[in-house]
């Protein structure tokens, strides 16, 4: 499963809050458990853990995992870094951050980057803003299958708002931010090296 944006937060907290009702009055007729918070069940999640529900409904958050760009949203300052992967010893990683360079424009979105901390332990992180303690592309595994998350909305559109018309693909052919979408495309139909026995 490939997810961008506030999709990627809010799998997990709908998958902690299975058990309880963290919705106020306004979406769902009565208030929310007192103590939904405790009642979060993070064993159930793909990538976070320990994450802190934004219950405010004039505030444009859901959580606490999604992270505000600290240098204040100029686009000019906004960049991460892709880890590089053995494609031996790690080949899906390698494959998801295969791209033309290994330092990537930044982009915002509902969910622009993942609080590093409250990333699980078992997720590999692809990519990073160095010292910010933000995630903006990460992988892992759940059940028989796998995740991939991705910060932020549109790369080649900085700061897109509801309503924009959509970006022209062929104004940006080396985009490196679709490079990585069109990765987790493609990638599924990668075929396993038979091992010789």
């Amino acid at each position: 499963m490939f997810a961008m944006c506030s999709a990627t937060d809010t799998f997990d907290i709908g998958l902690a809050a299975e058990n309880t009702d963290m919705c106020d009055v306004m979406y769902d007729g009565d208030p929310p458990d007192a103590d939904c918070e405790k009642r979060l069940d993070y064993a159930k999640t793909f990538a976070f853990t320990d994450f802190k529900l934004v219950m405010n409904p004039l505030e444009y958050e859901y959580s606490d995992i999604d992270m505000t760009p600290a240098f204040g949203g100029r686009p000019d300052a906004d960049y991460f870094t892709l880890f590089e992967f053995s494609a031996k010893y790690d080949p899906v990683p390698s494959m998801l951050t295969q791209d033309h360079v290994n330092v990537v424009p930044g982009f915002l979105g509902q969910t622009t980057a993942f609080r590093k901390a409250l990333v699980k332990k078992s997720v590999v992180i692809l990519g990073e803003k160095d010292g910010a303690g933000e995630v903006k592309y990460l992988h892992g595994n759940f059940g028989r299958g796998t995740f991939t998350w991705f910060g932020g909305h549109d790369p080649e559109d900085y700061q897109h708002q509801v309503g924009d018309p959509p970006t022209d693909l062929s104004l940006h052919k080396t985009s490196p931010g679709y490079r990585l979408i069109l990765n987790n495309i493609l990638f599924p139909a990668a075929k396993k090296k038979q091992q010789k026995t």
